[in-house]
């Protein structure tokens, strides 16, 4: 084993999803001492870059190392140049993550440099993904969630507005077609409160906010584009990856999302409102079979938490645990919803639960910011059209046109109605199938594909009526979702609430419905 070897530069053309990597002949890996996955460092002209390695007996050859576009560009290298390797030492956090393995808690500055160690890609996937499932088998406490808040709010931008009051808003997902803050951003925002709202695209939905805001304005701002919108409109609906809040979150993400597992849903969701400087926070729970909290007890629990984080962060939090066994309101998907939005903006076609889980929430943050029957101020602000007027100023400002109308938005043209083959009432709405359905169709990439739902539970059905239509951009994913029609259970029409669910024959495989959408 040698301690340091030149070898030649050689460009790999990779991206490699903007992370530090390097190729080795297997032979000149030997020789260093290292494993694939091992860290090392390259070293040219007194600029050094670390590294992960990967050994290969046929990609390179010996004497040469080969290395992604961030090592390229990073270190000013070109064809055939010499470089310095070397085997780089453990990161202190490599030893945090094994202590926490052992169950041992964390403290602040262990858990900070962690995170620091992930965001300067320090770590490796495997070490990245052995943290993220010891807090998920093992569990955080209160202070582990609060450090591991305030540690993702210090690795990341921050904004800072010159006001007193700084209000927002947050759901934690998990039922299809909530589009929900796309009414009470521009409420708050028109009766005179700062809302800076950062969203996520979908990562397991049919559509997150920012899908759905996209369709109306543009939603990738930087931090000063974000911050001169809220100056100028007291509000925005801007996409979070593009002001890099909490850069570690999107990393931890791409290691919960394969997995099904969500053990960072606290600090996430706290550190990016701290991000933004907001001292007062609704989060909005939906709870119910079809959810991600299923009970109410379940709801109350996770409340107890987000208030309790939150009075350590500075942050005065309510929560709102919302009903959450079916869609919210009737469409589902980027382009339909945002057409849905608007139309309950312009007092069209405004469905009822839409609208009382908007003011709902709406009027909880006013409350919280001290205004008195705050429901009633929201429902006015919708109904006399300064809601709409806001949203529109709130689009123009992030670059979108201001004038449009429901009817300009493109809905996808490939489409199948499905009847119902009894009458009754509609009993039960399955929002994991619905979800998966939509997807199935296009959702999110597709911006205009998704479902409409025709008719909601305790509406009656007659023989025949429609009772959902998808929309699909291309007749392949069309087809692709009615041929998963007979295996998911979209919707239960009937005349009483029957008894028997299902029957099993034979050992089921369980695949656990899993939101993941922050």
């Amino acid at each position: 084993m040698v301690l340091e070897m030149i070898l030649k530069a050689v460009f790999l053309g990779l991206e490699a999803g903007g992370k530090a990597v390097a190729a080795m002949n297997v032979q000149d890996a030997e020789r260093l001492g290292v494993l694939s996955l091992a860290r090392i460092t390259i070293r040219f002209n007194g600029v050094e870059q670390a590294a992960i390695v990967h050994s290969s007996t046929e990609l390179m050859q010996p004497g040469c190392i080969g290395v992604c576009r961030k090592v390229w560009t990073g270190l000013g290298l070109k064809e055939g140049l010499d470089v310095e390797v070397e085997i780089a030492t453990f990161p202190d956090s490599l030893y945090f993550i094994r202590n926490k393995l052992n169950r041992r808690k964390l403290a602040y500055d262990e858990i900070l440099e962690i995170v620091e160690d992930t965001v300067k890609e320090k770590l490796s996937d495997v070490e990245i993904s052995a943290f993220v499932t010891a807090l998920h088998s093992f569990g955080l406490d209160l202070d582990e969630a609060t450090n591991l808040s305030m540690a993702m709010f210090k690795t990341g931008s921050s904004m800072k507005l010159d006001r007193e009051v700084v209000v927002d808003k947050h759901s934690i997902g998990g039922v299809p077609g909530d589009k929900t803050t796309l009414l009470v951003v521009p409420i708050i925002a028109a009766c005179g409160l700062t809302i800076p709202k950062t969203s996520s695209g979908a990562i397991t939905s049919p559509a997150g906010t920012a899908d759905r805001a996209k369709v109306l304005m543009p939603v990738d701002l930087d931090m000063g584009e974000m911050q001169e919108v809220v100056v100028k409109t007291n509000g925005c609906i801007v996409w979070g990856g593009s002001v890099h809040l909490a850069p570690a979150d999107d990393i931890f993400v791409k290691v919960e999302y394969p997995l099904s597992i969500d053990p960072l849903l606290l600090p996430s969701i706290m550190s990016k409102k701290k991000a933004v400087g907001a001292n007062l926070l609704v989060v909005d729970i939906p709870c119910g079979r079809g959810a991600k909290v299923k009970t109410i007890g379940e709801a109350d629990l996770l409340a107890k938490d987000f208030l309790e984080i939150g009075s350590r962060l500075g942050i005065k939090v309510r929560c709102a645990v919302t009903y959450g066994e079916q869609p919210i309101g009737y469409a589902v998907g980027p382009a339909l919803e945002a057409k849905e939005a608007l139309q309950a903006l312009m007092g069209r076609e405004s469905p009822l639960d839409l609208i009382e889980k908007a003011t709902d929430i709406a009027g909880m943050i006013l409350e919280l910011a001290g205004k008195s029957d705050g429901k009633r101020i929201a429902a006015e602000a919708l109904r006399s059209g300064k809601a709409e007027q806001k949203m529109r100023e709130i689009i123009a400002a992030q670059g979108g046109d201001p004038k449009i109308s429901p009817e300009e938005i493109v809905i996808a043209d490939h489409q199948f109605t499905f009847p119902s083959n009894r009458s009754g009432h509609m009993l039960w709405i399955n929002n994991s199938s619905v979800a998966d359905l939509a997807r199935l169709a296009g959702c999110p990439k597709d911006s205009g594909a998704g479902m409409l739902i025709h008719k909601k539970i305790g509406d009656a059905v007659d023989k025949g009526e429609p009772l959902f239509t998808i929309f699909a951009q291309r007749s392949a994913n069309l087809q692709r979702a009615l041929d998963r029609l007979d295996g998911l259970k979209i919707m239960g029409v009937g005349d009483r609430m029957e008894m028997l669910i299902h029957e099993v024959r034979e050992r089921p495989v369980i695949k656990r419905s899993f939101a993941l959408d922050r």
